[in-house]
């Protein structure tokens, strides 16, 4: 693969920045709030526990806890993105390694933001990092829609449709990701993986289906050889 022509798709949340830092635990919080106030206008339990629990399933089966709020409770969509999203000082939650802009420049290709993330909070925090005047294509979950169905990662009809509309060839695409489910479905359709591993615990573990993992996105440049 000509590194000039090579398509980055970069995951955002643990990718990027350290979400779980400060990011994530505001938004389970926020999610948590919402849930509760919609499980007890039904009459169903809204203890911490059930919220959770409904949270995280939802979360596992569809692989964003908003489908699941909009299909079993009608929530809005853009009510529960912006809800789940508040945040006092979005700024100083933000975590990330250093040298991300410098390591941009040094990557040779297209980059595109592939996030399940809503728009407005993952602008502000590419904005906040840097990085947005380095991105291409800016594909954020009000974007994943396929005939009128949400389709968020690891959706491959996504993907499929992703290439499709951007005249992009797996064989060229390189998925920058840190959950491993994102980035088994981009391998089955013939995307390259990365398996970013800067925000996770120290491990050897690494399945099949991931091409090149790195605790450190600045060690990308050095494993390009190994994406071709």
């Amino acid at each position: 693969m000509n590194s000039k022509h090579i398509v980055w798709l970069f995951d955002l949340d643990n990718t990027l920045h350290n979400a779980s830092h400060a990011i994530f635990p505001a938004i389970n919080q926020n999610m948590n709030a919402l849930i509760a106030r919609v499980l007890a206008s039904e009459q169903q339990p809204a203890h911490s526990e059930a919220v959770n629990a409904v949270r995280v399933h939802y979360w596992q089966r569809y692989g964003a806890t908003l489908l699941g709020m909009i299909r079993h409770h009608a929530v809005r969509a853009d009510d529960f993105l912006r809800e789940a999203h508040r945040f006092d000082n979005l700024p100083q939650m933000i975590r990330a390694e250093r040298g991300m802009a410098r390591l941009m420049r040094r990557l040779p290709g297209r980059k595109i933001l592939l996030t399940n993330a809503p728009h407005a909070y993952s602008r502000a925090v590419l904005r906040h990092l840097g990085l947005h005047k380095h991105f291409a294509e800016h594909v954020a979950i009000e974007s994943m829609r396929v005939h009128g169905q949400w389709r968020p990662k690891p959706s491959k009809i996504l993907m499929r449709q992703l290439m499709r509309r951007h005249r992009l060839s797996p064989a060229r695409c390189v998925l920058i990701e840190d959950t491993l489910e994102n980035l088994k479905s981009a391998k089955s359709l013939g995307l390259h993986t990365v398996w970013c591993k800067a925000y996770m615990p120290a491990s050897t573990y690494r399945p099949g289906f991931v091409d090149v993992q790195v605790k450190s996105l600045n060690q990308l440049p050095k494993q390009l050889h190994r994406l071709r």
